[in-house]
């Protein structure tokens, strides 16, 4: 066991990036910020301020939550404000990575915060008009003693500035009484309000005579890489519904005669965030340029350009196989998956270009062959990369699906156990199906993933040979996975407790409309 484990990490991928180094050179920007306001800063946080996977994705050796450790490091003076738009809780806009809504994301952030340490002062329900899903969201937050504030939107935003600085503009929403240095705002993915929660925080501050300071965390894009650079197309990749583009920051290059990387959203509404700063702060000029709001370091912290050139690639493929699958379930349109598509030709990858698409391919085409005439409703294959390289398949059954078949396979792989030994014993296969099909009156009996994976946990308290496979669960976690197929939600809810990066095919496990 320790030597297949030593084995691994002498042929783990490289490292691209270097947290030390980017921990170290971000907190010291951020107080440098801090020193030239008049003793507080307002801090915009942009992208996810816990387990940034797209992050990780693209710079690999990025850790996912190095932000918060950038909060630690300053959690003597801290506080944070959280934003949520109430359009997102009643849209029941989800969070890809956890597969939950923007409301429930936002009350695991608070709990995650508060695991490492910190404290959530307030939350701020943005562009509030009083929807009913918002008030619900509203009230049980204050049920569980948490201060929860509401904005309204202001008429003629953003073009109104007059009406914007005024006590019925920014005025009009409630002040925050906030006590640290450094105010860090944040929110549960783009568009939660934050920019706005911050310059009305501002707007208060001055009111009472504080010449507050106010800046923006955006990891992307990465200012000082090239315009086209992949890691910096990733984001435009993952940020295709928003329809964002990266673009040089003209500011800044009339400012300073640099070419800076921005986008398009922050450049085009520059002009009018620079007027509401001066008109705030009795016309002090801050910036020059969106470029000189930002603070963001990442780009320093690089150490091998090839390596995140090659894993921003593959994260626009992933990008594609996931803006595909929601537009076949109705979550996205198609203007998204073409824009997508676009990326990818021109880094001139194709699909194919991500090493467990081909396998998967195989695979199913093999259960085709196999099947017999009517045994299945649709034949579904999954692919998984291991740390040595090798990629292992797995097909659907009458027994078990394609998702806990390929997991099953790899860990009889990483553990040295011979294919032709069960991990799961004919009786607990059987007890589950009786379950399944005699008691809860199900339609199928084959175990998804989340079956599968309590079902392994249960035999290895008595079968050493599957208490070895489970000890190799958590080598899976980051690992690659492919399906034929859109994930049923056990499916689903399994791979995303392995931690993998799974991307699938637009297509259905199964032509039933419902799928529970």
């Amino acid at each position: 066991m320790n030597d297949k484990l030593e084995n691994d990490k002498s042929i783990s991928a490289p490292a691209g990036f270097d947290n030390e180094k980017y921990l170290s050179e971000q907190s010291a920007e951020i107080l440098a910020r801090a020193q030239e306001s008049d003793g507080k800063l307002y801090l915009e946080f942009g992208g996810k301020l816990i387990f940034d996977y797209h992050a990780a994705r693209v710079l690999p050796g990025y850790d996912p939550n190095v932000k918060m450790r950038l909060l630690q490091r300053l959690k003597e003076n801290v506080e944070i404000i959280l934003c949520i738009y109430a359009g997102h809780i009643e849209q029941k806009k989800m969070r890809a990575d956890f597969g939950i809504t923007y409301d429930s994301d936002a009350f695991k952030l608070i709990d995650d915060i508060r695991d490492w340490g910190l404290e959530v002062t307030a939350v701020v329900i943005t562009r509030f008009e009083g929807q009913p899903a918002a008030v619900a969201f509203k009230d049980k937050l204050e049920r569980r003693g948490m201060r929860t504030f509401v904005h309204r939107s202001i008429a003629g935003y953003p073009a109104d500035t007059d009406l914007i600085v005024s006590d019925e503009g920014y005025g009009a929403n409630p002040y925050i009484e906030t006590t640290k240095p450094l105010v860090v705002v944040t929110g549960p993915g783009p568009n939660s309000g934050k920019m706005g929660t911050c310059l009305s925080q501002v707007y208060h501050e001055n009111k009472r005579g504080h010449k507050v300071g106010y800046a923006k965390f955006e990891t992307f894009p990465i200012w000082n890489l090239p315009l086209r650079h992949p890691v910096n197309i990733a984001y435009e990749a993952a940020t295709a519904d928003l329809l964002d583009r990266n673009m040089i920051d003209p500011f800044h290059l009339d400012a300073y005669g640099e070419a800076t990387v921005n986008y398009n959203r922050d450049v085009e509404s520059f002009p009018v965030l620079r007027t509401i700063l001066e008109r705030i702060m009795g016309g002090r000029s801050i910036y020059r340029s969106p470029t000189d709001m930002g603070v963001n370091r990442a780009g320093f912290a690089i150490i091998n350009d090839d390596v995140v050139k090659e894993a921003a690639a593959q994260e626009v493929i992933r990008r594609h196989y996931r803006s595909a699958c929601e537009y076949a379930m109705g979550m996205a349109q198609k203007q998204t998956v073409d824009r997508v598509e676009v990326l990818m030709k021109e880094l001139n990858v194709t699909a194919e270009d991500r090493n467990v698409v081909g396998p998967a391919h195989t695979a199913v085409a093999a259960a085709v062959q196999d099947a017999e005439k009517g045994n299945k409703d649709i034949v579904c294959a999954a692919a998984i990369e291991l740390p040595d390289g090798t990629v292992i398949t797995g097909a659907n059954s009458p027994l078990m699906h394609a998702a806990s078949g390929a997991i099953l396979n790899a860990l009889k792989h990483m553990a040295g156990i011979p294919q032709k030994l069960h991990l799961l014993s004919p009786d607990i296969i059987e007890a589950i199906g009786h379950l399944k099909r005699d008691i809860l009156q199900r339609k199928t009996i084959s175990l998804d993933l989340e079956e599968t994976l309590i079902a392994l946990s249960i035999a290895s308290t008595i079968n050493p040979t599957a208490d070895l496979a489970l000890s190799q669960i958590k080598r899976l976690r980051g690992r690659e996975v492919h399906m034929t197929h859109i994930p049923t939600p056990g499916d689903d809810a399994g791979l995303r407790s392995l931690g993998v990066n799974l991307t699938c095919e637009p297509q259905f496990a199964s032509s039933n409309l419902f799928v529970g």
